[in-house]
């Protein structure tokens, strides 16, 4: 069993970022519709999330639901924002009694209109707390989001508010979504499955990446620690050698 005793909090990754995966598939396992599994996932959640800011990690960022998702049977999708409404209305005395932030990234404007404002309000509500920032990516894909951020700058650059040679990586970094929230240190995906699924494609180019078989809905705080610990063994060299690094 891995505890929190076993991190080193000197070497924590300030952001980390996680593919929640196999909500159907545990539901299938135990003969539930679909919708079952997403329910029960919330408790894998309050976990993660509150594990996350008992041990000072401080951005913690959940892929809850993909552009592609949409084309999932409606019933799924209309039960999925339910949920959505249903829990972000629940927890945000949570959010506020243990000082996290929430924010959301993707195309929010696709969603809902009750699920918005359930939504925005929880983050209006939530926008002064700095113990830990929750992020949400709803409605959310990476090729989405770079897209966008390279629409924006062909109009900056057609309006004469930017120049082409002037773009650097930092410039288009700042046209995205996740604009001064740092790079995750660490993506995890739970499952069993080995991708990546259009999450972040951008900001993961350096992050250590960490595959679970565990399902979702069983994804505990001792899942969060271990998947640290793996973190915390591996060597960061970013294209430099060893030597180099020591």
């Amino acid at each position: 069993m891995f505890t929190k005793d076993q991190i080193d909090i000197s070497r924590l990754p300030s952001h980390v970022a996680i593919i929640m995966d196999g909500n159907g598939r545990w539901a299938r396992q135990r003969g539930l519709l679909r919708t079952k599994g997403h329910e029960h996932a919330i408790r894998a959640v309050k976990d993660t999330v509150e594990a996350a800011a008992e041990i000072g990690v401080q951005y913690l960022t959940l892929y809850a639901f993909s552009t592609e998702n949409w084309k999932r049977p409606k019933y799924e999708v209309t039960s999925l924002m339910r949920l959505l409404v249903k829990s972000i209305h629940r927890e945000t005395k949570t959010l506020m009694d243990n000082n996290i932030r929430l924010k959301a990234i993707g195309d929010l404007k696709s969603l809902p209109t009750k699920s918005l404002q359930e939504l925005q309000k929880a983050i209006d509500q939530t926008s002064g707390n700095n113990r830990m920032t929750l992020i949400l990516a709803l409605s959310y894909s990476a090729r989405w989001e770079i897209l966008e951020a390279a629409k924006k700058m062909a109009g900056m650059i057609a309006k004469g508010q930017m120049q082409a040679d002037k773009i650097s990586q930092d410039t288009f970094q700042s046209l995205l979504t996740t604009t001064g929230i740092p790079d995750p240190e660490l993506l995890i995906r739970s499952s069993g499955e080995y991708r990546i699924s259009n999450f972040l494609l951008w900001q993961i180019a350096y992050s250590e990446l960490y595959f679970t078989p565990k399902l979702w809905p069983d994804f505990r705080k001792e899942d969060l620690y271990e998947a640290l610990i793996n973190y915390q063994n591996r060597e960061r060299r970013f294209g430099m050698t060893s030597e180099q690094i020591n």
